[in-house]
């Protein structure tokens, strides 16, 4: 099969073809470095502060072009291989006229230093573009998630977002950049192959091509949103002899409905994904809306997410209460496992050496099931869980006929809670059966103390949002902790 070995995608409307100095380039060290786009800064090198935020756009399913803000600081060069990009300096009108973006943060004063200032405009800008001209403040909150100032404060930046539509329109010809996405991603059907100072960089284009190309080479870094890969490049400074990159591969980026379950693909990005869930489980909106930060959902994956295993993880605690399963692929076989099965222990899985995870089945919501999920942190945005709890129950004639209780943060892996599961089960759903449910949660965890919490705590909050669970499910109070 032939292979492409040059990059190729629009940059502030012109189109690029690059040979990227290696396949861990970053989007950010290319603008800065390469491009002479100096707008784009370097704040945290790890997708945490928003200074280095630009504006990508693709074509989605249906053909239409789809704006998202992205870290350029931990966002690989290849990786934009047939899309779109725009920095700070495409924001203005070629006369120099200010873009309302610019004009709204001007007239609003929301700029000191100036270091932060161009991330938040190419935040305000993608809402611009998303058709978000006069959002409500929850929105301005949501999608300024991923952007941090020290300077003024955030009012006269919020203040900016809400009034941006004050102003004459200067909305993007959609039309044009969908008909030059659609050519380009024509011209980059074939897979890419680069190779660069030892490493190598595979973006195979069929999910069979993936497939076989993970099982010759197990060793390699198999990369999809990049945003836990990136932080290993720029601050662990890691090297990868292979890379395999998901995200050519069409075939995984399908969210689908299939034998009564939900099937999401690996590529499927974290914003869309967890919007799939929602539909099913309204009750996840909350964490998905803290899970990260704007730009971070827009380039993570779910399947990523939990296909990282990490044990604090917001993603499976969730996904193991309600009976998610996993598709795992090798070669030319797949076979399912049920998600809690696929964390043996810390960072060890139950994948094969070449097996990937395909897909994330997630049942259809049952009518009489009851599920929760609660994220504990420090601050609610952009803060790693220091515990995260999930439940779901199903009660018949007032007795517990199942439950699954599952949790983040307590142990090696995201896991459940048997100790406390069999407390419940067949008992009245009753205030005393959940308090010896609670009592049981110390014999399924011994958690640990670190910098995010101590063992006791985590424990304590354990058993309270069990109690939580109990008085919401049972409509005893509706009010949040």
């Amino acid at each position: 099969m032939s292979q492409r070995q040059v990059v190729s995608f629009y940059l502030n409307g012109r189109l690029q073809h690059v040979t990227p100095a290696s396949p861990t380039q970053t989007v950010l060290q290319y603008l800065r470095e390469q491009a002479g786009l100096t707008g784009t800064k370097e704040g945290c090198a790890e997708g945490d502060c928003g200074a280095c935020t630009v504006t990508e756009a693709s074509l989605g399913a249906d053909g239409q072009v789809e704006f998202r803000a992205v870290n350029a600081c931990i966002r690989f060069l290849p990786t934009l291989d047939g899309r779109a990009v725009w920095t700070v300096e495409a924001v203005a009108g070629g006369d120099g006229s200010l873009h309302p973006v610019q004009q709204a943060m001007v007239d609003h004063h929301g700029s000191q230093c100036g270091f932060c200032t161009p991330g938040f405009v190419m935040s305000m800008y993608t809402m611009y573009q998303n058709g978000l001209t006069r959002p409500v403040r929850e929105e301005v909150l949501d999608n300024l998630s991923g952007n941090l100032c020290r300077c003024t404060g955030y009012r006269p930046i919020i203040d900016a977002a809400l009034n941006m539509g004050n102003y004459p329109e200067a909305r993007l010809d959609v039309e044009c950049i969908e008909r030059q996405l659609a050519e380009l991603q024509e011209s980059c059907k074939t897979s890419l192959y680069l190779e660069s100072a030892g490493q190598r960089y595979f973006a195979p284009a069929t999910l069979d091509e993936l497939a076989g190309l993970y099982a010759a080479r197990p060793e390699a870094m198999l990369l999809a949103g990049g945003t836990d890969v990136g932080l290993m490049v720029t601050k662990q400074l890691r090297s990868f002899d292979d890379i395999i990159y998901l995200g050519g591969v069409s075939e995984l980026n399908q969210i689908e409905h299939q034998g009564g379950c939900l099937r999401i693909g690996a590529t499927v990005l974290l914003n869309d994904g967890y919007a799939a869930v929602a539909n099913e489980y309204p009750e996840v909106l909350e964490l998905w809306k803290r899970f990260a930060s704007m730009p971070i959902r827009n380039s993570g994956t779910l399947v990523g997410n939990v296909a990282n295993g990490s044990p604090i993880g917001d993603s499976a605690p969730f996904l193991i209460a309600i009976q998610a399963r996993v598709v795992l692929r090798k070669g030319g076989r797949r076979r399912e496992l049920p998600l809690e099965d696929l964390y043996v222990d810390y960072r060890k899985q139950a994948r094969e050496p070449g097996e990937f995870v395909e897909a994330l089945l997630i049942p259809l919501r049952a009518a009489d099931v009851q599920v929760a999920t609660y994220k504990l942190s420090k601050r609610v945005d952009q803060d790693i869980s220091a515990v995260c709890g999930a439940y779901a129950l199903r009660v018949d004639q007032g007795r517990v006929a199942s439950v699954r209780i599952a949790h983040g943060g307590m142990a090696a892996t995201s896991r459940r809670a048997p100790h406390a599961e069999r407390a419940l089960d067949g008992q009245s759903w009753d205030e005393a059966a959940v308090a010896r449910a609670m009592d049981a949660l110390e014999q399924d965890y011994q958690p640990m103390t670190d910098m995010r919490a101590t063992g006791a705590y985590r424990l304590k909050a354990a058993r309270n949002l069990l109690y939580r669970f109990y008085l919401e499910s049972t409509g005893m109070t509706d009010t949040r902790i």
